[in-house]
C-alpha cells in the first residue's frame, strides 16, 4: 500500500518512524465555544508520496488544518526518568513540533507525517452530533506516471456540540513573556517602527488566542538573560540632573495589546536580574544609538539610580492613573533572586521602593520561602516544585516553570509528553495558585547573547543541559507572523480546562480532583483527563 492513513488524538506526538494504526474514526465532545484537536496521520510504504488533507466543515464548527513539521532533537533533556519522557523509541532524532499553515505533505519512503486538525464549536452551534469528513488525496507517488490518477482515502470524525457554552476564564492571570527584540532582529526591522508593529501584531493576537491574558511591557529593555538589543518604550532625555520622559510608544503598546485581547499589564523589572545588584540599563531616547545614561555596573542603591527613580516613579504613577491602569498592572523588582546575599540586596531595593513609591507592589519569580517570610515581595512566584513550601506556610503565590523542575514535574519541553503538558490547567486549579508565569514565548537567541539562532534547528539556546530543548520558545517565526507548536496548542487547551473547572463550580477538594496532589504528582493516563472533562461538561450542562 502506498499510504496508510489513520486518525490520532492530540495526546501523542506522531514521530517519523511511528507505525501505522487502523483508526479511521474519532469522536470529540465539546461545549459551545470550546476548542479541541486531533491528527490525521499517514505513513508511506516503500516509495515516496505526496499527500494532502481536505475537509468540508459542517455548520457550527470552525476547522483549521496545519502540517506538523519536524525539528532536530539531538539528545535527551537531563534529569528525567525514562518513564516520564515521550518518544523514547525515536530520540535522538526528529521531534514533531512546529505547525505550518499548509495541508500538503511531501513524504519519503517508510515515513510518517501528520496534519493537525484544530476545531472549535461556535458559540451559536446547534446542539447535537455532526460528522466531519476528511479526505486524504495521494497526489504523487514515486515511480508512477505524471498523469496517474490521484488516490483518495476517506476518514471520519464526529463532533458532539453540548447545549452549554464555555465561559471565559476568570480571575486567573497567565503571562508568557514576549520578546520585542527577537521580532526586530529576526525580521530586520527597527523597534517601534510601523513595520515592527505590523509584524508584532499577529504575535500578540496569537498569544491571547492561546489563553494568555497578561502582556509583559518593556518600559525599559528587560533586564533578563544578558545584554539585549535596546527595546525601550519610554523615551528618556537628560539635562544635567533632570530627566524627562516621553510615553507615546508605551501608549502604542497598550493600544495594540488591548486590541489583541490583553486585559492585564505587566511592567518590566526595574532592577538587575538575580538579586538587584545593579541599576538597569537605561538608554538615551529609546536606545537608538545605544547610549547609556550610566555605567552598566552602577549600584542599584547608588545615588545615581536613586535620583533617576525618584523622578521616574512619580511620572510612572501619573501615567498609570491617567490611563486607569493601577488595578490592572503587575510590577517586578528583580527576576529570580536567590541566596542570602541576594536577599539582602532585594530587601534594600524593596525598601527604596517603599520610600519612593509606596504604591509599587512587587511580584517576582523566586523560590525561597524566606523572601515571603520577610515580606519583601507582595506575591511570590515560585517554581512549581517549591509551591508547596509557600502554601504550607499560608502564602498566596503564583507558579512558574522554566528550565526546571524536570523529572516528574510538569513542563513543556520537547520530551514532555503532550498529555503531561495538558495537565497544566488542572494542576494550577487544584493547587490554588493565583496565576502562572513562563519566561519565553519567542526567545530565539543563543543564551544571554544577542546572537540569533535558527529555532527550526536549535531549541536549547546553545546551553544544553542547563537549558533543555523546548524551553526558550513555543512559537516559531513565520513569514509574517508566528507558527504555533504542538506544545503551545496543548497549553492553550489546558488553560481551557481551568475555565471549565471554574464554569462547573468545582471545589478544589472535590473528589473529582483527588488524584492530583501537586505539580509532580498527578494522573499520567490521558484517559483520566478525557473522563474528567466529560464529567465537567456534564456538570456545566446540568447547571
Amino acid at each position: 500500500m502506498t499510504l496508510q492513513c489513520w486518525l490520532a488524538s492530540s495526546d501523542q506526538r506522531i514521530y517519523p518512524r511511528i507505525p501505522a494504526a487502523a483508526t479511521t474514526t474519532l469522536a470529540l465532545d465539546l461545549l459551545r465555544g470550546e476548542r479541541g484537536s486531533f491528527q490525521v496521520a499517514g505513513r508511506t510504504g516503500d516509495c515516496a508520496a505526496g499527500w494532502r488533507v481536505e475537509c468540508e466543515p459542517p455548520a457550527g464548527l470552525d476547522v483549521r488544518l496545519r502540517r506538523v513539521g519536524y525539528v532536530p532533537f539531538p539528545r535527551w533533556n537531563t534529569a528525567t526518568p525514562d518513564d516520564d519522557r515521550e518518544g523514547f523509541d525515536h530520540i535522538p532524532g526528529l521531534v514533531p513540533d512546529p505547525l505550518f499553515d499548509e495541508t500538503q505533505v511531501a513524504a519519503g519512503a517508510h515515513e510518517t507525517n501528520a496534519v493537525w486538525v484544530s476545531v472549535r464549536a461556535r458559540p451559536d452551534a446547534t446542539p447535537g452530533t455532526v460528522t466531519l469528513p476528511l479526505r486524504v488525496t495521494v497526489e504523487r507517488i514515486e515511480g508512477q506516471p505524471e498523469d496517474a490518477p490521484a488516490q483518495t482515502i476517506d476518514l471520519t470524525a464526529t463532533v458532539t456540540f453540548r447545549a452549554a457554552s464555555l465561559p471565559a476564564r476568570r480571575d486567573f492571570p497567565i503571562t508568557n513573556w514576549f520578546y520585542a527584540d527577537a521580532i526586530a532582529d529576526w525580521y530586520g526591522v527597527d523597534p517601534w517602527s510601523e513595520e515592527f508593529w505590523r509584524l508584532a501584531r499577529p504575535y500578540l493576537r496569537d498569544i491571547t488566542a492561546h489563553g494568555v491574558n497578561v502582556t509583559y511591557i518593556p518600559l525599559f529593555t528587560p533586564p533578563l538573560d544578558g545584554v539585549k538589543r535596546p527595546t525601550q518604550l519610554v523615551g528618556v532625555a537628560r539635562d544635567g540632573d533632570t530627566y524627562q520622559f516621553e510615553w507615546s510608544n508605551v501608549e502604542r503598546w497598550l493600544q495594540e495589546a488591548r486590541e489583541a485581547g490583553f486585559d492585564t499589564f505587566e511592567w518590566s523589572h526595574i532592577f538587575s536580574q538575580w538579586g538587584a545588584v545593579y541599576a538597569i540599563r537605561v538608554y538615551e531616547g529609546h536606545g537608538e544609538t545605544e547610549t547609556l545614561l550610566w555605567d552598566p555596573e552602577t549600584p542599584a542603591m547608588g545615588e545615581t539610580y536613586r535620583a533617576f527613580l525618584g523622578q521616574f516613579l512619580p511620572e510612572f504613577e501619573r501615567f498609570l492613573r491617567s490611563h486607569n491602569l493601577m488595578d490592572k498592572s503587575l510590577f517586578h523588582l528583580s527576576d529570580e533572586p536567590h541566596g542570602m546575599e541576594q536577599l539582602e540586596n532585594y530587601r534594600a531595593a524593596r525598601q527604596l521602593l517603599r520610600e519612593l513609591a509606596p504604591w509599587y507592589t512587587v511580584m517576582d519569580a523566586l523560590s525561597e520561602v524566606e523572601f515571603a517570610r520577610e515580606g519583601v515581595t507582595d506575591m511570590a512566584v515560585p517554581k512549581t516544585s517549591s509551591v508547596p513550601d509557600f502554601l504550607s506556610e499560608g502564602f498566596d503565590v503564583w507558579a512558574y516553570y522554566c528550565c526546571w523542575p524536570r523529572g516528574p514535574y510538569i513542563n513543556r519541553l520537547f520530551d514532555t509528553p503532550l498529555s503531561k503538558i495538558r495537565m497544566t490547567g488542572f494542576t494550577l486549579y487544584k493547587t490554588g495558585v493565583r496565576g502562572f508565569l513562563h519566561w519565553a514565548v519567542n526567545y530565539w537567541y543563543e543564551s544571554q547573547t544577542r546572537t540569533l539562532i535558527d529555532p527550526f534547528k536549535e531549541a536549547d539556546g546553545r546551553r544544553w543541559p542547563n537549558w533543555p530543548y523546548g524551553d526558550p520558545f513555543v512559537v516559531y517565526p513565520g513569514a509574517d507572523g508566528p507558527l504555533d507548536s504542538l506544545r503551545w496548542e496543548a497549553l492553550a487547551e489546558s488553560y481551557q480546562d481551568y475555565a471549565m473547572l471554574q464554569a462547573a463550580g468545582v471545589d478544589r477538594n472535590d473528589p473529582l480532583l483527588a488524584p492530583i496532589i501537586d505539580f509532580g504528582d498527578f494522573p499520567r493516563d490521558p484517559a483520566w483527563q478525557h473522563e474528567t472533562r466529560r464529567a465537567l461538561r456534564d456538570r456545566i450542562e446540568r447547571d
